[in-house]
């Protein structure tokens, strides 16, 4: 009797369990419950960032020539004689526009990140905020190097903007999202999840190191648009580079971007870290000299008396073994260790001598510049000089501007392949040298690439050279 009694409670219980839970349910407001569960942390994301995102569009002017001759059924040889008694200068002028994205990284000076690439060659640069509004936008700075650019706009009031994740502890797998503009079609959201980092990707001219890989679609109009983590913040920028990508996508890691937003902010271009000196690989013959068969790492082969390194302790015969936290197996490694430090940044250096280890603390500086003409003639066997009008009598040189070559190195590629003094060097990579000083802004800014394109100028003609370093 009490068993049945027990189980008649229990069976009451439930009932007016049941009874209130679905009058609850009756008594939501509609959206309610159904909403909740759709909101999912992709979702969060998502609305916490799309106002920050934002629509880049830039337009440059390009002018072609015009041939009254062409079109008349002429033989294209003459044509083509034709066509250099008439100044591209005189031509159609046609603009077009290209679409990027970008992301306001601090809303009260109104910086955004995008891509170099976006804004290249750009007149006129517009950024088109979510809610309607449009800037004319000022570029702060840029880098081939790493595609990064900072541009600049100026609101009345402040903006959203993004808040900095790291991107140092990545998990391969884990879900990610990009925001961006493809083809036009502005807040675009795809998601995937982390592929794969510390990707190189090798485009038509340039190896860009250290990349994040996705399998979020990323595709032209979503570059310089932010990768997002799924708490909504910003692991890496998204970037199209790579044309043969095919459900493959790659971003910038955000702690590289650091560094490069932070020097592109208050100088405009990158600083070059620099510690004084040189260093070569280690094969085996030189490991067996130095008793050093089992020790990885790079030799010291010169360390600069006023150096940071040198004042610091770092002597020739040292092998590097690491910097802060990377290990140093290779002059690729020291290269691209020394490419994330900032000037004036300390850091530990761990270092082999006569069969012991140590670590050295080193701050890193700025190259000086009295040292520029010295590291040229070092890198591309060439002392120059500014032009004037004595040594362009001289040389016959009809460049207006640049810099002359005066002295080649026997020895370098540059005279390997015919470069002689009186030639005059116009350009270096991105950087149009008129004078001395532009020359030696270039030997620090490149100093620690694989190669540079020089154009050189002999005569009348110009002649793009690629010279490994």
């Amino acid at each position: 009797m009490t068993k049945i009694k027990t189980q008649s409670k229990r069976f009451v219980s439930a009932f007016v369990f049941l009874v209130f839970f679905i009058i609850f349910l009756v008594k939501l407001p509609d959206g309610v419950g159904s909403d909740n569960l759709r909101e999912s942390a992709v979702v969060i994301a998502v609305k916490k960032v799309s106002p920050v995102v934002v629509n880049i569009s830039s337009e440059f002017e390009v002018r072609k020539r015009v041939n009254p001759f062409s079109g008349l059924g002429m033989d294209p040889s003459f044509e083509n004689f034709f066509n250099d008694f008439f100044d591209p200068g005189f031509g159609r002028r046609y603009k077009r526009t290209s679409l990027g994205s970008g992301v306001i990284i601090d809303g009260k000076r109104g910086f955004i990140l995008t891509n170099k690439h976006v804004i290249l060659k750009s007149k006129t640069i517009t950024v088109a905020l979510k809610d309607g509004r449009e800037f004319t936008a000022q570029i702060v700075g840029a880098d081939s190097d790493s595609d990064l650019a900072v541009l600049r706009i100026s609101s009345p009031t402040a903006l959203p903007d993004i808040t900095m994740g790291d991107s140092s502890n990545l998990m391969i797998g884990e879900t990610v999202i990009a925001i961006g503009n493809p083809f036009g079609f502005s807040n675009t959201v795809t998601t995937g999840v982390i592929s794969a980092t510390n990707r190189s990707v090798r485009t038509d001219d340039m190896v860009y190191h250290d990349f994040i890989q996705t399998d979020a679609s990323i595709n032209p109009g979503n570059s310089g648009g932010p990768l997002l983590n799924i708490n909504g913040e910003l692991v890496g920028i998204n970037t199209a580079i790579y044309a043969k990508a095919h459900g493959i996508g790659f971003a910038i890691p955000i702690n590289t971007a650091k560094r490069i937003i932070s020097d592109l902010i208050r100088y405009g271009e990158v600083i070059p870290a620099w510690i004084g000196i040189t260093i070569q690989d280690i094969n085996e013959d030189l490991a067996r000299y130095l008793s050093a068969s089992a020790i990885n790492g790079v030799l010291v082969k010169k360390a600069e008396i006023a150096g940071p390194a040198r004042k610091a302790g770092i002597r020739e015969g040292d092998i590097i073994l690491s910097i802060n936290t990377s290990d140093i197996a290779s002059e690729k490694d020291f290269h691209r260790a020394m490419l994330a430090l900032s000037a004036g940044e300390k850091i530990d250096m761990t270092v082999w001598r006569e069969g012991k280890t140590k670590t050295v603390s080193v701050k890193t500086s700025t190259f000086p510049k009295e040292l520029a003409l010295d590291l040229a003639y070092d890198l591309l066997g060439i002392s120059v000089e500014n032009l004037t009008t004595k040594n362009r009598y001289t040389y016959k040189a009809l460049a207006k501007q640049g810099v002359l070559i005066s002295d080649v190195n026997r020895q370098s590629f540059l005279a390997h392949i015919g470069a002689k003094p009186g030639d005059v060097i116009r350009r270096i990579d991105d950087i149009p040298i008129k004078n001395i000083k532009d020359f030696e802004q270039a030997i620090i800014k490149y100093r620690q690439k694989n190669s540079l394109v020089i154009v050189l100028q002999r005569g009348d003609q110009l002649y793009n050279i690629t010279v490994k370093l």
